[in-house]
């Protein structure tokens, strides 16, 4: 199996909403890419994080878009149809390659793609079609990965938006890490609560999470 690594910044309604906003994005569901009236439409779901009024402001920006239909939110996930007349990333794809891991925006506009294909030269052809097209392309790596490594999409345990910010919050600032880069001191400061609230919030997310987590997670030999 082989797996590249490559970042791209284009001309892109989320990414562009992203370097404005101050919001990153993981991408949901991989819906196929189909033509219309000579146009392309992209049907796609997408989760924003950050502070919720950059996310709304996200949002009601993205509604105003003209490339932009069928329109929806639940809480941070939006589902919409982009639909523009040329071409963008997702059409340079190929039956032979597959998502590696989600899609991911950071707060500078970048997507990061993980692609896989059994066929190394699917993965070099997709990246040739990339930097033909698009002027920012940067590669960082090409190498032989693991099938076990292929991270599947399912439903989210629904969370509440505080269990939800702590969460990210946790992750954020290296909770998780090891060595330990916050506390709950620091963490509830965060969230602007009290040290009580802001770990019954991360308990009560970590309940809904790691069950169905652990049901994912592989056991490398």
């Amino acid at each position: 199996m082989w797996v590249a690594r490559v970042r791209v910044r284009h001309d892109c309604v989320i990414g562009n909403r992203c370097r404005k906003f101050n919001v990153t994005d993981v991408g949901g569901i991989a819906f196929d890419v189909f033509r219309e009236k000579n146009e392309i439409h992209a049907p796609q779901i997408q989760t924003l994080s950050g502070r919720e009024e950059d996310v709304n402001a996200f949002v009601e920006d993205l509604a105003k878009d003209s490339r932009v239909k069928n329109l929806e939110r639940e809480g941070n996930a939006v589902f919409f149809v982009e639909v523009r007349p040329d071409d963008f990333p997702s059409t340079f794809y190929n039956p032979m390659l597959f998502f590696y891991k989600p899609v991911t925006v950071d707060t500078e506009g970048f997507e990061y793609w993980e692609v896989a294909s059994w066929k190394k030269t699917a993965l070099t052809d997709f990246i040739k079609s990339l930097q033909k097209s698009l002027k920012e392309v940067r590669v960082e790596k090409i190498q032989e990965g693991s099938f076990s490594d292929i991270y599947f999409i399912h439903f989210r345990p629904k969370l509440s938006k505080q269990q939800k910010r702590a969460l990210e919050l946790a992750l954020e600032m290296g909770y998780y890490d090891w060595p330990k880069k916050a506390d709950f001191a620091k963490l509830s400061k965060a969230m602007n609560v009290s040290v009580q609230t802001f770990r019954e919030h991360l308990k009560k997310a970590e309940h809904k999470v790691m069950p169905d987590l652990t049901k994912h997670i592989s056991q490398k030999p």
